[in-house]
């Protein structure tokens, strides 16, 4: 079975996916034993990164119903067009995903916001650096040339980013975080090392998309972003009432906390009164 994930307008059909979809990695947490502390590290399989790289590109997932919320939130999350391949299960899975997708508020065509500027040369080792700048919530955006808006800007084989650096990606990835300074980092999310976040917005109104790939809630979920924004609205899959707590504003930024979540949760901030 085969249901079709359009960008912002998720609707359903059945057939196969077009001839030149690329194909997108069940998005999943893996478990793996860290050699530096015996304990098991969280690894994602996220595919935001590879979506970014080609937005105009159509994907395609093959996943067990168990994964096809979550795929079809991260297709969304990225407005990626996707085509869903799955069980009869996964289509009543994914009915109930694409409910809830309807319901989220249109806010038309957010820009992304970032910190950082990354310079696709089309390499494996940039590819790899982009998944772990997503996978750490280090925001970036795709540039051609340097932009003086964003604080970094990242090519590899320069002299500052050398190509050897590029072959110990968590290395650099914690490189690029430092000389970003957390202070002045857009959005930070504390709590959990299986959501990855996504932010989009302009002036007093942001976007702030929030996806949970372990298959079990994430509770007490703390989220700070620069500006302040006072009024918010929340959309959460499976959490119809849920409201955020410990809501701040202070020192030029926003804090809130997720009590709990499920899969996805889609949380719009203003600085305009009406929002919730």
């Amino acid at each position: 079975m085969t249901l079709l994930l359009a960008a912002l307008l998720p609707t359903l059909a059945t057939g196969p996916a077009d001839a030149d979809a690329v194909k997108l990695d069940v998005p999943k947490v893996e478990y793996r034993i860290n050699e530096a502390s015996a304990s098991r590290s969280p690894w994602i399989d996220a595919n935001g990164w590879q979506i970014l790289r080609a937005p105009a590109r159509r994907y395609y997932y093959d996943v067990p119903a168990a994964s096809v919320a979550l795929a079809a939130a991260e297709a969304f999350m990225y407005g990626a067009k996707a085509d869903i391949h799955t069980d009869t299960a996964g289509a009543a899975m994914f009915n109930r995903m694409l409910q809830f997708l309807r319901q989220i508020p249109e806010r038309g065509d957010l820009p992304t916001m970032a910190n950082i500027g990354v310079i696709d040369d089309g390499s494996e080792e940039t590819g790899e650096l982009m998944n772990l700048l997503t996978r750490r919530n280090l925001l970036y955006r795709i540039v051609t040339a340097p932009d003086p808006h964003l604080d970094l800007n990242i090519r590899l084989g320069s002299e500052e980013y050398p190509k050897s650096e590029a072959q110990d990606p968590s290395r650099l990835a914690q490189k690029i975080r430092s000389e970003l300074t957390d202070e002045k980092r857009l959005l930070r999310v504390y709590g959990s090392e299986v959501v990855i976040a996504r932010l989009v917005g302009t002036g007093g109104q942001v976007r702030i998309h929030l996806l949970n790939y372990a298959n079990r809630p994430v509770t007490g979920l703390r989220v700070r972003v620069l500006g302040t924004c006072p009024e918010w609205h929340v959309a959460a899959y499976d959490k119809p009432n849920l409201k955020l707590q410990d809501f701040t504003t202070a020192d030029g930024a926003t804090e809130f906390t997720v009590p709990e979540m499920n899969t996805y949760a889609v949380i719009d901030l203003s600085a305009q009164p009406g929002s919730h």
